[in-house]
């Protein structure tokens, strides 16, 4: 039995609906794997409350950030700021706006989030310090270096130890 690309399919259909089922079941598992681990809610969890905090800070940049370059540059809208090259207009205005506004952005967050957070981990690792800092693994051949080394030491010592004879 073959469809129109002349691919030829078992002809118990048991056998490709139980297939299609496993390759399904482990697709929804890995998804599912996926989405439960806590770096993925974490992330939503961030999506949101970034675009809850985008009205305070376009507010925050247009009215006063904007404020205070038209008060030094004597322009109040940097929107049609930009120079005119042969009759054309490029805008530069738009450029700079966002760019102000990725500023105001990471300082927010640098300063209000990242900041205190480091703070407070900084001061629970400080408060448990009888919790040992993990050790990266010994590879094999150095566990067994080390261990013929001390086979070898003690060797050493327990031969100056015994009498000559």
């Amino acid at each position: 039995m073959s469809d129109r690309s002349g691919h030829r399919w078992p002809r118990d259909r048991s056998l490709r609906s139980g297939a299609m089922a496993t390759e399904r079941s482990g697709v929804i598992a890995g998804f599912r794997d996926f989405i439960v681990r806590g770096n993925v809610v974490d992330l939503a969890v961030a999506v949101v409350l970034g675009a809850a905090f985008t009205a305070i800070v376009n507010a925050f940049a247009i009215d006063f950030v904007g404020s205070l370059i038209a008060a030094v540059g004597g322009v109040p809208d940097l929107d049609g700021v930009g120079p005119t090259v042969n009759g054309t207009r490029i805008l530069i205005g738009p450029v700079l706006t966002a760019a102000i506004n990725f500023l105001i952005v990471a300082a927010v967050v640098y300063f209000l989030v990242v900041v205190p957070l480091n703070r407070i981990k900084a001061l629970r690792d400080a408060d448990e310090p009888g919790q040992p800092v993990d050790a990266p693994p010994v590879p094999a051949d150095v566990a067994l270096l080390t261990e013929i080394r001390d086979l070898l030491r003690d060797g050493a010592a327990t031969d100056r130890q015994a009498p000559n004879v």
